[in-house]
């Protein structure tokens, strides 16, 4: 028998640029195929193909305007002043559809959570407002009243103060402008009965509180450009959430119909290898960055498709703990050998034994899709395919 002497490999395969109406399952296969062959890899049963959410969508065509989005707005909200509850922080993630919600309102009321946003971005850094002696769980802050107590504030990384870009951004679109920071949805509905919960994780909660309250009308991203208008792109289950800046007057939307895609590529695959491979697509990972604490997470999910075999949690004991305790008293190849058995012999659901503690309760979808997308990264290294190899393997194999 052949000893294994390598985990699990992640390995960034490089594409050709997609465009609309690619043949995206084909060339997805054929790139992964070409690098097996040039770099002396085989493929395995149980590879995981992961292949990012941006290239699935631009393969879609699946891409929005300015004015199609201040269309559905307008839509939804006719001529009352729109409540914009909750945005991130980006230029990338939300800049253009707050262009396209100004667009389409009179007014804005925008209310920003703080010291920082959903996901992370500082508005306020924590220091200042310890030493301000706001309470953020219970004070509102007025634009004049932010300012008056913390000035003007640059986002660490981007250097960008996001109270008046957005703000103005808003008046470059021809809507009035109103600028709250708040923490409780409710505050809102001091300004207006009519609002868009622009939150990604939390947002049904927030639309649940907010008609509790009595909200008129209450909508999410998720509700904005979930149906084509004027011939637009759209993503049935997410609308809005997912996407990305494109040009200055689009954006590109979450790929729709992703498990198609991904069953797509595991059958041309197993056509092409007669092995069974693991398919995803996969936006960001989830995350945390401990310096600037953004969470990685903009996108509604890490991976909005993915065949079956990726369903569910890992199922590992952790060898740390069986080599402290139940295998305390062994070393060198009578521990392996126990090691490899206690592998071969675990209970399918290891849920809540003392063995997995320390193991990562999370699902494999989100661990492999933070896997590729910490491989292909989010720049200039041109490979949004990902293949991973062994990552099923147990010290056991």
């Amino acid at each position: 028998m052949t000893k294994r002497t390598v985990g699990t490999v992640s390995r960034g395969i490089r594409a050709p640029i997609i465009r609309k109406g690619d043949d995206l399952p084909k060339i997805v296969v054929d790139a992964v195929l070409e690098a097996s062959r040039e770099e002396g890899f085989a493929i395995r049963d149980r590879d995981v193909i992961g292949v990012t959410e941006a290239v699935v969508a631009r393969a879609q065509g699946n891409y929005a305007s300015v004015d199609q989005i201040a269309a559905d707005v307008r839509a939804k909200f006719g001529d009352h002043p729109v409540g914009v509850l909750f945005p991130i922080l980006s230029r990338n993630r939300f800049a253009i559809c707050l262009r396209g919600i100004a667009r389409g309102a009179k007014k804005v009321v925008l209310m920003l959570s703080y010291p920082s946003d959903e996901v992370g971005n500082t508005l306020i850094t924590e220091e200042k407002l310890d030493n301000s002696g706001v309470d953020p769980w219970q004070d509102v802050l007025p634009e004049a009243r932010y300012r008056e107590l913390f000035g003007e504030n640059r986002h660490l990384f981007t250097g960008v103060d996001y109270v008046e870009y957005y703000s103005s951004l808003i008046r470059e679109e021809g809507a009035q402008v109103e600028v709250v920071l708040a923490n409780r949805c409710e505050e809102i509905l001091h300004y207006t009965s009519h609002v868009l919960c622009c939150d990604i994780h939390s947002r049904q909660r927030t639309k649940a509180r907010l008609k509790k309250a009595g909200a008129q009308a209450v909508y999410g991203l998720d509700d904005i450009l979930s149906a084509p208008v004027e011939g637009s792109g759209f993503n049935a289950d997410y609308g809005l959430l997912g996407s990305n800046k494109s040009t200055e007057t689009t954006v590109k939307l979450f790929p729709r119909n992703c498990d198609q895609f991904v069953h797509q590529v595991q059958a041309l695959m197993q056509e092409a290898t007669g092995k069974r491979v693991e398919v995803l697509v996969y936006g960001d990972g989830a995350f945390r960055d401990p310096v600037g604490k953004i969470w990685e997470l903009a996108d509604p999910v890490v991976s909005p498709g993915f065949t079956e075999g990726l369903v569910g949690l890992p199922n590992e004991l952790k060898l740390k703990y069986l080599a402290d305790n139940q295998f305390k008293d062994l070393s060198g190849q009578a521990l392996q050998e126990a090691m490899s058995q206690a592998i071969r012999e675990k209970k399918q659901d290891l849920k809540g034994s003392m063995e997995t503690q320390g193991t990562t309760p999370r699902r494999l979808t989100d661990l492999i899709g933070s896997l590729c997308d910490l491989t292909s990264g989010s720049g200039d290294k041109g490979t949004p395919i990902i293949l991973i190899q062994g990552y099923f393997d147990t010290y056991a194999d």
